[in-house]
């Protein structure tokens, strides 16, 4: 027999702006406890250092997160040029500076190259999980 679940059943999809510096899982807790819900996921990991839009679903919501999040996503980023860091984000530690800044013309001239499906190597710290 299944253990029954603690707190309120509430079904459907909440989006929240996940602030910097905090983890999914934490924002997920949180909002569950908040919400006294008994059951609750996320659609999609940010990492800590990224803000945005983190879908959590609820109850039998929970069982649509793989069909929802199947679709496409878009993404607004900032980036600094001129440094190289340790572990390729903002946390880690300055090992190359370079004065170059490439002009706009040098940056569209590359951005094909990111246009479709593209192999990556992740970062070496990131909450993917290889």
């Amino acid at each position: 027999m299944a253990r029954r679940r603690r707190g309120k059943s509430i079904n459907g999809w909440l989006a929240v702006d996940k602030p910097l510096e905090i983890t999914s899982s934490t924002v997920v807790n949180q909002v569950r406890r908040l919400l006294d819900a008994a059951k609750a996921g996320h659609g999609g990991t940010l990492d800590p250092l990224a803000s945005g839009v983190l879908p959590i679903a609820f109850g039998e919501a929970t069982k649509t997160v793989a069909y929802v999040m199947d679709g496409s996503k878009s993404y607004r980023v900032t980036l600094k040029f001129g440094e190289a860091r340790s572990t390729d984000d903002a946390e880690g530690d300055v090992i190359e500076t370079s004065d170059h800044r490439p002009s706009a013309d040098e940056i569209k001239a590359v951005l094909n190259e990111f246009t479709g499906e593209i192999q990556q190597v992740p970062p070496k710290f990131s909450a993917i999980k290889v």
